[in-house]
């Protein structure tokens, strides 16, 4: 299974984007996908989760407020919709998925996308 993102590009300050998550197998299953991102230097950061049901969603501390995740269930698709952007949320932005009930970690997850870029200008 492969997970497919779109909806990374250019941005000013302030401005909004919706990153959007798709596996290449409409029928995959999984307990949480979510949203990491790594820009150049730094570890990769743990941004937001859902759960399959939607009913369960997770934010980092940086984004929280500013940034919130959902789900289509008739897409299977996972949304980022990201609000207030500021230039440090420039990064690579990867989609995760997960069948454990962990969902914090990089570690914690064993599906990746291949990440889409987002660049915040000031």
């Amino acid at each position: 299974v492969q997970l497919v993102e779109s909806g990374g590009g250019l941005v000013q300050a302030g401005g909004s984007l919706r990153l959007s998550c798709t596996p290449s197998e409409l029928t995959f299953q999984y307990n949480y996908m979510g949203w990491f991102r790594q820009s150049p230097g730094k570890e990769r950061e743990f941004v937001a989760t859902i759960n399959w049901r939607g009913s369960n969603k997770y934010h980092g501390n940086a984004v929280r407020g500013r940034f919130t995740v959902s789900r289509n269930n008739a897409k299977n698709t996972v949304y980022l919709h990201m609000n207030s952007l500021k230039p440090e949320d420039t990064g690579v932005y990867y989609c995760a998925a997960t069948s454990g009930t962990l969902y914090y970690t990089r570690a914690d997850y064993n599906y990746w996308g291949q990440g889409t870029q987002v660049t915040v200008s000031s």
